[in-house]
């Protein structure tokens, strides 16, 4: 399936979730957020939620500095 990830589309396979779409694009989990569709999905949920077809994710990682 299609999924888009920070404005990129790429292809997961069906049924991923979100736990495995931050393993999948290499993104170390530490720091991260994730919004599904807009909502922000929260980290003790990653690996029951689902992603459908043509969902957008978005994943972002704090940065620290000033």
């Amino acid at each position: 399936m299609q999924v888009q990830v920070n404005g990129e589309w790429r292809d997961f396979p069906d049924d991923s979730t979100v736990a495995q779409l931050v393993e999948v694009a290499g993104i170390p989990e530490r720091g991260v957020a994730v919004a599904l569709n807009g909502e922000v999905v929260r980290r003790g949920e990653w690996t029951e939620t689902v992603v459908a077809k043509g969902a957008r994710i978005d994943i972002l990682t704090a940065v620290q500095g000033g």
